[in-house]
């Protein structure tokens, strides 16, 4: 059994070693980003930050019995890109607010569990509807920020999405993943 047992921990270690967890004092490091494909198609990408969430559910088999979801926003190593040779700090905070903007939509997914859904029966009728606006909100700022920022070349349009991320970071703090 000790032998199943150890090779299942290595296998879940090398799929989990592939995805780092939003901390508040974990920033992305350069070495972070390991897909070997620039899959954004463009010759002025520098890197690509590939992140979102993952959700788990727990449900009763009542109805009325409670539902537990977590939500957890991740950054996929394997598939986040950059181009080697025009890395610089600069390029790495618009890439890390990238990050930072999928935490303020895990924290709003969050907010919205604990205000709508308490039991299974909640779960079955909130969730997917809430999850999909979230998740377009959550694509449509990402894009809205590339675009201003002109993917963090413009340095005044980028302090200030620098600021509004902290900002709404802070504003829902209270939803962070305990």
């Amino acid at each position: 059994m000790k032998g199943v047992l150890l090779v299942l921990l290595l296998i879940s270690n090398a799929v989990w070693s592939q995805r780092i967890e939003w901390k508040e004092d974990k920033k992305l490091v350069w070495s972070n980003f390991k897909s070997k494909i620039n899959n954004q198609r463009g010759k002025d990408i520098v890197a690509y930050t590939h992140c979102g969430w993952v959700y788990s559910v727990v449900k009763s088999s009542n109805p009325r019995g409670a539902a537990k979801v977590t939500i957890e926003t991740i950054f996929n190593e394997d598939k986040s890109w950059k181009d080697d040779k025009r890395l610089n700090d600069y390029v790495l905070n618009h890439e890390q607010k990238h990050f930072d903007v999928a935490e303020i939509f895990a924290r709003k997914i969050r907010k919205e569990i604990i205000d709508n859904i308490k039991t299974t029966s909640d779960y079955d009728k909130y969730f997917q509807k809430m999850y999909s606006r979230i998740v377009k909100d959550y694509k449509n700022f990402q894009a809205l920020y590339d675009g201003v920022t002109e993917h963090g070349m413009n340095k005044e349009k980028q302090a200030e999405y620098d600021t509004l991320i902290i900002n709404e970071l802070e504003q829902l703090k209270n939803f962070q993943k305990p």
